[in-house]
């Protein structure tokens, strides 16, 4: 079922989305904003990713980076080659700086990105969305065995936190049962389809543009008015967990963290990651530490036998905890 609507060919959402766009209508989309386009940061790593990693050098014509306000849209723009656009604040909401896990500012971002993105779907566009929020839940799996449940003061970024190691459309299996969503999980339990068994992250997933999912998006951005207080990804867990997926008919299978792998749950195999997602970190700072860790091992990998390495401990990330 086709969800497109007619627009103006210059709408500027339809020409930057046109411009970075495949012939099939497909692009890779993520957002960032002041706090997290500084210099020597996610923003700065995730294209050495993509520079450096297998297949995706010629992938980055293909992203649209989708900035919230306007000194992160000029730091897009200069840097060569990247597909920047602006993404309009309403009533002068200002979400240029850090915001913290669970805040005001926090949760309106979150929500802003879903409207956003249902925008996409509504041009006919299918998309890669590629950015994560951090849960505290998640630390014990890291192996901190103490650490302060300060929500609301948590050092939280939401920014550009997944490294691209190789080209990951191939393995994302693409067009095999006519999926609709493809998502990724913290912690994989061996069952693609198990959707409501997995518990959904919403730091990578796939989505083909249809009715189906765009009326997921609409009623994903409604349930925020029933949702006070809670985070865009906790209500799509709970949406799934209600049966709406069943209801919209939506066709949705769990990525393998052995190929989209994370800090919350390493992949044994190294030759065989895509994407590797710093999950399960609570500041900044840690994932910059511990993604150019990532790098620099995956570095070694491309030079040696293939398999042959084991990640770095995701040491920043578990002290980020304590």
């Amino acid at each position: 079922m086709d969800c497109q609507t007619a627009f103006a060919p210059d709408d500027e959402l339809e020409v930057a989305l046109r411009g970075a766009a495949y012939a099939n209508r497909t692009l890779i989309l993520t957002v960032l904003n002041e706090a997290y386009a500084e210099e020597d940061g996610l923003l700065d790593l995730f294209l050495r990713s993509m520079r450096e990693g297998d297949g995706t050098a010629q992938l980055i014509d293909h992203v649209l980076f989708v900035a919230m306000d306007r000194q992160a849209f000029r730091r897009c723009r200069s840097l060569a080659g990247l597909r920047c656009y602006l993404l309009r604040q309403r009533d002068g909401d200002d979400l240029s700086s850090e915001q913290l896990y669970m805040s005001d500012g926090f949760i309106r971002m979150m929500w802003r990105r879903i409207r956003f993105l249902g925008d996409v779907l509504k041009h006919g566009y299918s998309f890669i969305f590629t950015v994560r929020t951090s849960e505290i839940t998640h630390a014990r799996r890291l192996g901190a065995t103490q650490y302060k449940l300060r929500f609301r003061r948590a050092d939280f970024c939401k920014d550009m936190d997944v490294m691209w190691l190789r080209n990951p459309f191939p393995k994302l299996d693409l067009g095999n049962d006519g999926e609709d969503l493809l998502i990724s999980s913290d912690k994989f339990n061996g069952e693609a389809r198990d959707y409501v068994g997995n518990e959904l992250n919403t730091g990578f997933f796939f989505v083909a543009s249809n009715g189906r999912t765009a009326a997921l998006f609409d009623e994903w951005h409604e349930a925020r008015r029933a949702s006070p207080g809670m985070k865009e990804q906790d209500v799509l867990n709970r949406m799934k967990r209600r049966g709406a997926f069943r209801r919209l008919g939506v066709r949705a299978r769990v990525l393998d963290t052995a190929r989209f792998s994370g800090f919350c749950q390493d992949s044994r195999d190294a030759a065989q990651v895509a994407t590797v997602h710093a999950n399960c970190c609570r500041t900044k700072r840690a994932k910059v530490a511990d993604l150019r860790a990532v790098l620099r091992a995956a570095r070694r990998l491309n030079r040696t036998a293939a398999g042959l390495m084991t990640w770095p401990a995701h040491s920043e990330c578990v002290k980020s905890w304590m």
